[in-house]
């Protein structure tokens, strides 16, 4: 069972996914992550878009850290189901209806929010969260990361969780990398608009 780990609603437990189709970020990665995202001060009112969401822990942590907003994006019923348990957990806490579920398919949800923006422009993210499936191909991922690239704020930061085992991302040029750091077998990746 995972936890959240700092914050307003810090300590409450999470519901994790049943079955090994997800893989849940561990507390030590999550610990490492959320202490560089707080050093540079970028949760406080952020937008955040949390893709391939599982359990929602990571969305649900930046809610719990003060982000205004978060949007879940999963496509599993088991793993929505989840997200929309532990979104109702996080908001009865924070009193406020922070952080939302859309069910569906990245790409497809990334569309709809981009033509959005074409409509709205206030519609931007300033924190994106990836933790893609493993089976995802790096052609795949970039093309999801070309379409991230189209709806963030201007100083946003894009965050991927990947194996220590996978290639670095195939950045669009719109996106640049500007940090990474390896945590036994797991690698993150930072990156933001150019």
């Amino acid at each position: 069972m995972s936890r959240i780990i700092a914050g307003a609603a810090g300590g409450h437990p999470l519901k994790s996914v049943p079955g090994d189709a997800t893989r849940p970020t561990t507390d030590r990665v999550k610990e490492a992550l959320f202490s560089r995202l707080e050093s540079w001060d970028i949760l406080s009112g952020a937008r955040v878009l949390d893709l391939f969401a599982g359990s929602g822990s990571l969305g649900i942590e930046t809610a719990s850290r003060g982000a205004r907003q978060v949007v879940l994006v999963e496509k599993a019923p088991k793993a929505v189901a989840i997200c929309q348990h532990n979104a109702a957990l996080v908001n009865k806490v924070l009193k406020t209806n922070t952080v939302t579920v859309q069910r569906g398919n990245v790409d497809s949800v990334l569309d709809g929010y981009y033509n959005s923006v074409l409509r709205v422009p206030s519609k931007t993210f300033d924190v994106v969260l990836l933790d893609p499936p493993y089976p995802l191909t790096e052609e795949e991922l970039a093309i999801t990361l070309d379409k991230i690239s189209k709806i963030l704020a201007e100083d946003a930061t894009v965050i991927i969780e990947r194996s220590a085992r996978s290639p670095e991302p195939v950045w669009p040029s719109s996106l640049e990398k500007f940090a990474d750091k390896k945590y036994g077998e797991t690698h993150l990746w930072f990156a933001e608009p150019v």
